[in-house]
């Protein structure tokens, strides 16, 4: 990401400094939580007062609670597959453009960033970054707009609350309960978005969606992060991919800042190394300026407890004119790479397969493994939608062919 941290006031002045005993026995045993959360400010979310497991465990012996959720989702079989599922480009399309995995690492390492700069819990943020797109299917967002369609009539499909649907119970890792029983902080930053109906429906977790609350800033920084992460670097696939062309970023504020630094920097610098470098220096400055304004805004807020924050506006945001560069990225990424004539029509083949699969499936249950055919018909939607989310791209394209080509088995 380049040196954010370097370019930040070193730590946000609202945290609490631990205090160490240099006389104190030394310890070949601690308490992992004890001096990792001690410096964090009086509003940043802590293990000990989690709100929580569905599920009571043992506290973890080596680890924080929020550690012990982020090594959970860092194991478990939909983490996994995310490497093979699409960001922009379906994944047998090139080796070197990203997928949903490495999306989720540059993810991580942003919102870790931003954390660590506001004096804010870096294991939750890092939890709620890993698993944000657990749920997602394959073929990016048109595998989504698919199956949503497919599932107008039974509840709708939505990625987040497919992502939730994983950790709670679609994972089968644990004796003792189904889905990775995360902590309700790192459940809460995975729901990102959700209508009332299905708010209502969730309980304690939807809460805030009934009352206009806000969830943890950890979450709120895993959001901007994801943001922060997606526009970048899809813009930098699209060029590598030949969608965009060099001569179509000028039109862009952000990229003319950093691409004239850029050359004013090293003037003989060309290719991917000059591309690398502007979108270097183009993460580098949405990151120290989220730190910078969201920063001023707690000041301003005055928080003093995580309470408080939930009860708060939205407190992690970009100022103004970094927000406006942003957006105008957004809108011309959209425009130019999301509804290029290329990528439209892999989303229509995509939209094809997760269509055909979803209607062979809800024709004949049988044609589903065991697992996803369910005993009362007005739960088998809902069990096709799983199997379809939980496909990877080229496990889809497999499916389908193994269904309607004739050679196939």
């Amino acid at each position: 990401m380049g040196d954010a941290n370097a370019s930040s006031d070193t730590r946000h002045k609202g945290a609490v400094v631990a205090v160490v005993d240099s006389s104190a026995e030394p310890q070949t045993r601690r308490d992992p939580s004890l001096d990792w959360e001690a410096h964090l400010a009086p509003y940043a979310a802590r293990s000990a007062t989690s709100r929580g497991r569905r599920f009571p465990e043992p506290k973890p012996a080596a680890r924080t609670e929020f550690q012990r959720d982020r090594d959970r989702i860092i194991h478990s079989t939909a983490f996994r597959r995310l490497e093979y599922k699409t960001q922009v480009f379906v994944n047998h399309e090139g080796d070197l453009f990203r997928t949903r995995l490495t999306h989720s690492l540059e993810v991580a390492q942003i919102a870790r960033s931003v954390a660590r700069n506001l004096c804010l819990n870096e294991d939750l943020v890092e939890a709620i970054s890993l698993a944000h797109d657990l749920g997602h299917t394959p073929f990016g967002h048109a595998g989504q707009d698919a199956l949503n369609a497919c599932m107008r009539e039974h509840g709708g499909f939505e990625h987040n609350l497919q992502s939730l649907a994983v950790v709670d119970e679609l994972e089968e890792h644990y004796g003792a309960f189904d889905g990775l029983n995360l902590c309700f902080e790192t459940r809460e930053g995975i729901l990102k978005h959700c209508s009332r109906e299905n708010a209502a429906r969730l309980g304690e977790l939807g809460e805030r969606f009934l009352h206009g609350r806000q969830p943890s800033l950890e979450a709120q920084i895993a959001n901007l992060a994801d943001e922060v992460a997606y526009n970048n670097h899809d813009l930098d696939d699209g060029l590598r991919s030949g969608l965009l062309e060099l001569d179509q970023l000028d039109e862009l504020e952000i990229w003319r800042v950093h691409h004239r630094a850029t050359l004013a920097a090293f003037p003989q610098i060309t290719g991917r190394r000059m591309i690398h470098e502007t979108i270097r220096r183009m993460i580098n400055a949405l990151v120290v300026d989220l730190i910078d304004a969201t920063a001023a805004r707690i000041d301003a807020c005055g928080p003093v407890s995580i309470d408080d924050v939930r009860n708060a506006p939205l407190l992690v945001k970009h100022g103004p004119e970094i927000a406006a560069q942003a957006l105008e990225l957004k809108r011309f990424l959209f425009r130019n790479l999301y509804r290029h004539y290329r990528v439209m029509r892999m989303a229509s083949k995509a939209g094809r397969i997760i269509e055909s699969l979803f209607n062979a499936f809800a024709a004949d249950k049988r044609l589903l493994p065991s697992p996803y055919q369910a005993e009362d018909p007005a739960q088998q939607p809902r069990r096709i939608a799983h199997y379809i989310a939980g496909m990877t791209d080229r496990y889809a394209m497999k499916e389908y062919r193994r269904l309607f080509v004739v050679d196939e088995t």
